[in-house]
């Protein structure tokens, strides 16, 4: 087999979690585009990035990568988006792409489906999957609510949303009370934004009651791998909000495979990501929504042994034969912030989690890659910087219910505070 060679759209954790995954199993250096550079992807030795300030164009897109095929001829290229709007023009523009790459994406009329969430939620209710109650409002109309307040409001399409800027935009809305839900709707249809908006009941709980589920689907739309995390703590700024932060793998047979018969009966292909939220009224997970590609916090499924690079190029370029589908069982604790941060804002039920986790040597943290730390200052200098700023934001972004359900016991000890600096010295 010739040279593994990823070609990956973006310059985000996203990216960075991909190219360590490639690095760490075939020892391949990934090649990034992105509009402009972000810090995570820079003074990195596992990928090499270029700003190409008009990729979200289609022309300008499928002319960079095909020129980047044809100066690597000896290369097995994989070409994969890391957002949704990347991942949308490659599928768009697949029949334009250099035919040696590979492109493990599904077809643009299923994408244009399953990733407006009104349409997911005709499926969901076809296919007897629990989601939040919800309402679907068109542009121009004035919302009922069948449910109490609070409720939640965000686009059914996130792609040409975030194409419609405007001031004081966020990924995800709550309202308390019908005035404010009538605010924000005007404000989101005013800036031009084309399609639907979703309102839905607020399940109660905090992040903890958060979980994501990544699987691969292979080129003949099995399901091949699956993977549970229960969500210890998202991010909380205005336009990362949701974003995962620290997560621990855990296995729930029975939401996995009511996921995976989904896939399976839509004719799945690629990498495929829910988000899901425990419902303490009835015990149930409720599925918000699709992604159709690895989600940004995708090395908890690579630390937890499943590699997700090693799932795609043993399906699309070495042709394995599919030996069923693996359920990932094996727990451990992934997170992007500092252990500081987890330890005072996450329950104290789960902090005890993460202790026993960390003591069993079953702790991984996307940042502290060795490959990329050891004699690299600029890289160490940047990540003890953003570990520190997430401290910062955190404290002024996020303002949970109840912190920690009186988890004083919980905060970072002194001792722990120190190993957790040696570790980022020793990396």
């Amino acid at each position: 087999m010739k040279p593994i060679l990823p070609v990956l759209l973006g310059a985000d954790l996203n990216a960075y979690n991909v190219a360590r995954a490639f690095h760490e199993a075939y020892g391949a250096h990934a090649q990034a585009f992105g509009r402009y550079p972000i810090g995570v992807t820079q003074n990195v030795r596992i990928l090499t990035f270029e700003a190409v300030p008009d990729l979200d164009t289609d022309d300008v897109m499928v002319e960079r990568v095909n020129r980047f095929a044809s100066e690597h001829p000896d290369a097995s290229l994989i070409l994969l988006g890391c957002t949704d709007d990347y991942v949308a023009m490659i599928i768009r523009c697949r029949d334009r792409l250099d035919a040696r790459y590979t492109v493990p994406y599904i077809s643009y009329e299923l994408l244009d489906s399953i990733t407006r969430k009104d349409h997911f939620y005709e499926c969901c209710e076809r296919m007897g999957i629990p989601y939040p109650k919800t309402v679907v409002v068109h542009p121009g109309e004035k919302p009922e609510i069948p449910f109490s307040y609070p409720v939640i409001i965000k686009p059914s399409y996130s792609v040409s949303y975030w194409k419609h800027p405007f001031d004081g935009m966020k990924k995800v809305y709550t309202a308390h009370n019908a005035e404010e839900a009538q605010s924000i709707i005007d404000r989101i249809f005013a800036a031009g934004y084309p399609d639907n908006l979703i309102l839905q009941d607020r399940i109660p709980g905090d992040d903890s009651h958060m979980y994501t589920l990544t699987a691969y689907v292979d080129e003949e739309h099995r399901v091949r791998m699956m993977c549970l995390g229960h969500v210890l703590l998202e991010e909380h700024t205005p336009k990362g909000l949701g974003n995962h932060a620290a997560i621990v793998t855990e296995c729930n047979a029975p939401i996995m495979e009511k996921l995976r018969a989904f896939l399976e009966e839509i004719s799945y292909t690629g990498f495929a990501n829910f988000d899901i939220k425990y419902d303490d009224r009835d015990g149930s997970f409720r599925v918000f929504e699709i992604n159709v590609r690895q989600g940004r916090s995708n090395y908890y499924v690579t630390a937890a042994g499943c590699n997700i690079a090693r799932y795609l190029v043993e399906d699309r370029l070495e042709h394995k034969p599919f030996d069923g589908c693996y359920l990932c069982d094996r727990s451990v604790y992934w997170r992007y912030i500092p252990d500081s941060v987890v330890y005072r804002y996450t329950p104290e039920a789960l902090c005890r989690r993460v202790r026993a986790l960390k003591k069993a040597g079953q702790a991984y943290s996307s940042m502290r890659y060795k490959p990329d730390l050891r004699w690299n200052l600029r890289r160490r200098i940047f990540v003890a910087v953003h570990e520190y700023h997430h401290r910062k934001k955190f404290k002024k972004y996020y303002f949970p219910e109840r912190m920690n359900e009186g988890c004083g016991n919980c905060k970072q000890t002194e001792a722990e505070s120190r190993a957790d600096a040696q570790e980022t010295k020793q990396s």
